[in-house]
């Protein structure tokens, strides 16, 4: 037995706080450390209140998590990366600057809305700075990329006027951007930061306290025992607990850093190619983002563009979930086959179910969260709940094992749980009276101490770690606006029509691709917002599903990390892997065929993400119709992964993987006769490539 195998219960277990996007880990030393940390937690302690009592105007919560945002960001960024210490301070005062912003809309709040149109002197710089601030935000936080394309937008606001045809538009006095940009809902206050300020925060917290209580250790465990013995063991780990965490988290290029230091590694030395085994992590942690119930912060501003209940944005996104992380399990296998690898030994893994039996209680914040969601609450009061119930079985903890007799310790937990669920008769008051006498019990108690740090730090790290989706929000809003103010997007949405009306396969080729490109080093929330602005109603007047055409925006937004020549999360896992991250692009692209596959799918046939029925369910019904389009799916993409991987029973010539490719094509295509043309070929090749494969074997 190797020493890989017998290092494989504890290895997925990290310990080291993950950086997030651009800022080193924690959060400054000294006083300055120490004040920083008290932002994260004042910060939380706001949106908590506001998310669980909703008692201030929407303008002034989008206002002030602006202001959250910017104070904590550059007090970060003169904690973590200033080395003089007049920079320190320069920052410090940027990010107080920042936050006066929000107090400015707070305590002039109705002042401004009575003099809308007509703004002052002192609301005219105020919104400037708010401006600047935000770009600046953005480009020391995500890179440069990001702030350049809404750089693009905004000068085309400015000057738009002195360009030809069709760009040209009516031109816009200073004042009226700004009030379009700095205090208006179509500008960096718009859809996305409200998102942002209500929805995705929460949601953000809510992750950080199921990580610090031991949810990720759940998970691995529960990976490890379940799939560890399977072909490819160490990868195919990493491929389900990636998908795990994707129900609480929406991981993106963040998880890459925080596992990717301990999964790639151990793949390696199972004996995995070093491009394999970034790409297998680059993949499904980029997956995460797809996976119902939360998904990512997509998802959310989704729902709320669309103006359509959560629940319909997750019933859309189950089946080409299951897809994804099925490639990717497939082509995990299929390498491992072809480099004669298996699976990790049994009695080295822990038992799944046992780690279940240990962390069940961790389940129930989970559980309760899908079933609100699903019974029509709101996502903000499902998060609300979900995170509250978190902070009940936390502090709950140490004060259970205070309890000596087991059936006293049961009646505890059972009363517990009886006043927590109270809050769906008697509202979030009866919650909140809980959580307060637990934190007094703690503060009594012997190790209620250490929990309620526990608490605090979660609390800290949540608002850390919700500053990238933020600042993105913030940012994208200026494309918003300009796209609002001038009426571009129907320029782009006009051309896309035009090419529809003859191929309407075109159109979402070059969807496509503005996807890919705008995601050459924005995230996946811009590059949503920015393309669905564009070609979503495009796909939308070309008899594209509502749903389907903005899950192919997002689909491809998510791919645009993968795919070379940027390829943030491939480059992200390159360091861990020590390989090239081009290599490393190449290799995910392979692995994430079902996330390029998928949206075109639904598009034709959009039963695949459960919308509209087609002919098929007209003459045999929706289930069938539902189950036949997933069948097809299914089988297109295992010849494609065996087409892209060269290996099935056995390893395959180059004619056999275009075979599997044009076999998987014509399943794919969704034409008169390309099915039965599909299927036969695909049976035909299959039977007798393993019939080939039995042949080589018996003459071995």
């Amino acid at each position: 037995m190797t020493d890989a195998h017998r290092e494989t219960p504890t290895i997925l277990s990290p310990t080291a706080e993950a950086p997030v996007e651009g800022l080193p880990p924690g959060f400054g030393e000294g006083i300055a450390g120490k004040a920083a940390f008290l932002i994260a937690i004042a910060f939380s302690i706001f949106q908590i209140y506001i998310a669980a009592y909703g008692s201030l105007p929407s303008q002034v919560v989008r206002a002030m998590h602006v202001g959250f945002l910017l104070l904590l960001c550059f007090a970060l960024i003169a904690n973590l990366r200033a080395t003089s210490t007049l920079a320190k301070a320069a920052f410090w005062a940027l990010g107080v600057l920042g936050f006066a912003t929000g107090l400015y809309n707070w305590v002039f709040y109705a002042d401004l809305i009575r003099r809308s149109g007509f703004l002052t002197t002192p609301d005219l710089i105020v919104g400037a700075v708010l401006i600047v601030l935000v770009f600046e935000a953005a480009r020391r936080l995500m890179g440069l990329p990001l702030a350049l394309i809404a750089f693009i937008f905004l000068a085309y606001a400015f000057a738009g006027n002195h360009l030809p045809a069709p760009f040209i538009h009516r031109g816009y006095d200073f004042a009226q951007l700004i009030d379009t940009f700095a205090f208006g809902t179509e500008g960096i206050y718009g859809t996305p930061v409200y998102v942002s300020a209500t929805y995705i925060f929460i949601f953000v917290v809510f992750a950080a306290f199921l990580e610090r209580a031991g949810m990720i250790a759940l998970f691995n465990d529960f990976a490890l025992g379940l799939v560890g013995t399977w072909r490819g063991g160490p990868a195919q780990v990493c491929v389900l607990s990636s998908a795990l965490m994707g129900t609480i988290s929406g991981s993106g290029v963040a998880n890459v850093v925080a596992s990717g230091q301990f999964t790639i590694p151990l793949m390696k030395r199972f004996g995995l190619r070093s491009a394999f085994a970034g790409a297998v992590e680059a993949t499904s942690s980029m997956g995460g983002q797809i996976m119902p119930p939360v998904m990512g912060a997509v998802a959310f501003i989704m729902a709320e563009t669309l103006n359509i209940p959560y629940a319909e944005v997750v019933k859309a996104a189950i089946i080409p979930a299951l897809l994804y992380f099925g490639a990717c399990f497939w082509q995990v296998y299929l390498e491992a086959g072809k480099a004669g690898l298996q699976g990790m030994a049994k009695a080295d893994l822990p038992n799944p179910w046992d780690a279940v039996r240990r962390h069940w209680p961790l389940v129930l914040p989970l559980a309760a969260l899908i079933y609100l969601l699903f019974a029509g609450y709101t996502p903000i009061f499902a998060g609300t709940m979900g995170l509250a119930l978190t902070i009940v079985l936390i502090l709950g903890t140490p004060l259970a094992a205070l309890i000596g007799p087991l059936a006293f310790r049961i009646v505890f937990w059972l009363a517990l749980g009886l006043a927590a669920a109270s809050f769906l008769e008697f509202g979030v008051n009866i919650l909140s009276l809980v959580i307060a006498g637990l934190i007094v019990a703690c503060v009594t108690f012997k190790g209620g101490r250490e929990t309620l740090q526990i608490c605090v730090d979660s609390l800290a790290e949540g608002a850390k770690n919700a500053l990238p989706v933020g600042i993105a929000c913030a940012i994208v809003g200026v494309v918003i606006g300009t796209l609002t103010l001038t009426g571009i997007a129907s320029t782009f949405i006009g051309w896309i029509i035009s090419i529809g009306e003859n191929n309407l396969f075109l159109s979402l080729v070059l969807t496509m691709l503005t996807c890919l490109v705008l995601g050459m080093g924005i995230p996946t929330i811009p590059n949503y917002i920015i393309t669905s602005s564009l070609a979503g109603p495009a796909l939308l007047s070309l008899g594209v599903p509502l749903v389907v055409s903005h899950m192919f925006v997002f689909y491809f937004g998510i791919m645009a990390d993968l795919t070379p020549p940027v390829a943030l999360a491939a480059f992200a896992a390159a360091p861990m892997a020590k390989e090239s991250g081009l290599k490393i692009g190449i290799q995910a692209t392979k692995l994430a065929v079902a996330g390029f596959v998928v949206p075109f799918m639904a598009v034709y046939t959009p039963a695949l993400m459960l919308q509209d029925p087609g002919p098929i369910a007209a003459q045999f019904g929706y289930p069938i119709e539902v189950a036949y389009i997933v069948a097809k799916a299914c089988m297109g993409i295992a010849l494609w992964g065996a087409a892209a991987v060269g290996f099935l029973a056995r390893r395959m010539a180059w004619w056999e993987r275009l075979v599997a490719f044009a076999a998987g094509a014509l399943l794919v295509a969704a034409l008169p006769l390309t099915d039965e043309a599909g299927w036969a070929l695909s049976l035909v090749w299959i039977s007798w490539h393993c019939w080939r494969a039995r042949q080589a074997t018996g003459t071995a």
